[in-house]
């Protein structure tokens, strides 16, 4: 029995070796073309098939639906930047009728300012002729109050001078001539 193992072993070594050395590379042997070539029609159907009915669709699907969404986009961006465009236009205009409301506020204002500075300096004006006359009356009252002051001082110093100059001072004489005196 342990010589019909190793007589058989023998036997498998030597005809795998001569295989191995005659028919070199099996794709290259005449002799198994029909075979390979009907294997390689069947893979290229099986891959053409699935290709066509599984990977194409959903690759199509797919790109599909990234043009819808980016199409879908497109418009909604279009249509924020109307919005936008709109909202600024709108913006400018509340901005222009803001400045001219402003502006307008500004001159009721400068005219309610000016109004109240022309009543106060009229009535400043007002009063500073009123106190200006009543205090012209009271420079000529004491201009007048001066004068008599300095008439009675000028008689009674005339009156003194007769008296001490050895004469006798008529009070008639002596008003004749301070007044003549103080006319001029």
């Amino acid at each position: 029995m342990a010589t019909e193992v190793l007589d058989a072993a023998a036997a498998a070594h030597e005809a795998g070796h001569t295989a191995e050395t005659s028919s070199g590379m099996p794709q290259l042997d005449i002799t198994t073309w029909d075979n390979q070539i009907f294997w390689l029609l069947v893979s290229l159907v099986a891959i053409y098939l699935i290709v066509t009915r599984v990977a194409v669709p959903r690759i199509g699907a797919v790109l599909a639906e990234r043009r819808g969404t980016i199409t879908n986009d497109l418009a909604a961006a279009e249509e924020l930047k109307l919005k936008a465009n709109e909202a600024e236009t709108a913006y400018n205009k509340a901005l222009a009728a803001a400045r001219e409301e402003a502006s307008k506020i500004v001159a009721a204002a400068r005219m309610d300012i000016e109004a109240d500075l022309a009543k106060a300096t009229a009535k400043a004006d007002a009063d500073i002729e009123a106190k200006t006359a009543v205090s012209e009356k009271r420079i000529a009252e004491i201009r007048e109050g001066a004068m008599e002051s300095v008439t009675e001082v000028a008689k009674d110093t005339a009156k003194e001078l007769v008296a001490v100059l050895g004469g006798k001072a008529d009070a008639r004489a002596i008003n004749a001539a301070v007044s003549a005196r103080l006319k001029g």
